[in-house]
């Protein structure tokens, strides 16, 4: 796995000095030039929840907890697992969960992963991305109080939402308590794209009526699957809330560890929400490379762009990519500027668009899987007529706006 570079905040200091042109000319002008002090502007670091120890250590003292964790589920500039931490301060820690990509987050998409014991920790690893995505009672034996501590990305088909989702379902089932260390969204300035057709679309990579991006962080998400109803029978699960301090949602911020083996750089993070579209076509997103998410390509594009890629098979992040061994041409977008779409506030769509003017094959442009990720048939069917951008925006309308008004309710930052 490639590793992201360590997130430093930033201190930013504002100096204001008084203008000193001919300043020596004379005690005259010496008198009459005004003296301007020096101010300095202290940002405070982002500070995840999981770092302020101080404001739940004591909530764990005699509980019998379980941790949904990951390798994105550490603390500190030396990135300490979080459950190393809590073991050594005495947490009386029963079991830990892992979503997709596994606990040590070193399988690849789609991997099935078995129930194993921890060798750091010695205690037992159940897969929530195995047999099945939903703890059983068994599982959450022995458990009054479950940790969430996972870092997601901000789109509604990156799978942890979905397994937070099975998560508060078999707690308020099992009446057990959910803790949520929260985290802040990397792309949370955006609340864009079309709204997930729960009727004929709902699956394990959209499980929900809401945007491809949402806007939300994993403890604000949290609170409206509870507020909305979405769990089975409507059942309510039991919310203890530890809040990221020093946030904002337009902030920037740069994860210390990658989320999952293909979301590796800052710029894959970011490309993600606007590019995987791709993952519902014929090309290729760059899995197999070492730089996934950052290209797009086929073999079909030879003589149209002169950048290519050839997706390997990498054990780890990509066994079987697509268009393995097969040399891609496309689009190199490791480094485009994001800041151009972050200040628009929408998803990218001219990507997706404009690759399917171009692609000579367009019967085989589209796979079934596009679906899914777009949450309905309607885009791949608009993209195939021509539509322009702005008609496929009006067509998200009015469950857009409706949906940024349900999510006002449970937002928990600025």
């Amino acid at each position: 796995m490639i590793g992201i570079k360590l997130y430093t905040p930033l201190i930013a200091v504002s100096l204001l000095f008084f203008k000193c042109d001919n300043f020596a000319q004379s005690p005259k002008a010496t008198q009459n030039t005004a003296k301007k002090i020096a101010v300095k502007k202290i940002v405070a670091p982002i500070l995840p929840a999981a770092d302020r120890l101080d404001a739940y250590l004591d909530y764990l003292k005699g509980r019998k907890i379980g941790m949904l964790i990951n390798q994105t589920s550490v603390i500190g500039i030396n990135k300490t697992p979080l459950v190393d931490s809590l073991l050594k301060l005495g947490v009386n820690i029963k079991k830990i969960y892992g979503p997709e990509h596994g606990f040590r987050g070193n399988a690849s998409d789609g991997a099935e992963i078995d129930n194993t014991i921890d060798k750091v920790t010695g205690l037992p690893a159940i897969s929530l991305y195995g047999k099945h995505n939903k703890p059983t009672p068994e599982d959450l034996k022995g458990i009054d109080l479950m940790i969430f501590d996972v870092q997601d990305v901000g789109t509604r088909f990156y799978t942890y939402i979905s397994t937070l989702h099975y998560v508060m379902e078999a707690c308020a089932e099992n009446n057990i308590e959910l803790m949520i260390l929260d985290r802040p969204n990397p792309n949370g300035v955006y609340v864009d794209g079309p709204v997930l057709d729960t009727a004929g679309y709902r699956s394990f990579v959209g499980m929900h009526p809401i945007p491809v991006l949402h806007g939300m962080t994993i403890a604000e998400y949290a609170q409206m699957i509870n507020g909305e109803g979405w769990l089975k029978n409507k059942v309510q699960c039991k919310l203890k809330i530890i809040k990221v301090a020093n946030y904002q949602r337009d902030m920037d911020y740069t994860l210390p560890v990658s989320p999952s083996p293909n979301l590796n750089s800052a710029q894959s993070i970011l490309l993600y929400p606007h590019i995987c579209f791709f993952e519902g076509t014929a090309l290729s997103l760059g899995r197999g490379t070492l730089f996934p998410f950052q290209v797009i390509g086929s073999p079909m594009l030879k003589g149209k762009y002169s950048f290519s890629f050839k997706p390997v098979s990498i054990p780890g992040m990509s066994d079987n990519p697509p268009l393995k061994d097969k040399v891609c041409y496309g689009l190199d977008l490791k480094n485009y500027n994001m800041q151009t779409i972050r200040k628009s506030g929408k998803l990218n769509l001219a990507w997706v668009i404009d690759m399917y003017k171009i692609y000579p094959d367009k019967e085989h442009f589209f796979i079934p899987y596009f679906a899914r990720l777009a949450g309905n048939d309607e885009l791949r069917k608009q993209i195939i007529a021509g539509k322009s951008e702005a008609e496929i925006r009006q067509s998200w309308e009015p469950a857009l706006t409706k949906f940024k008004a349900t999510r006002s309710k449970y937002l928990l930052y600025k």
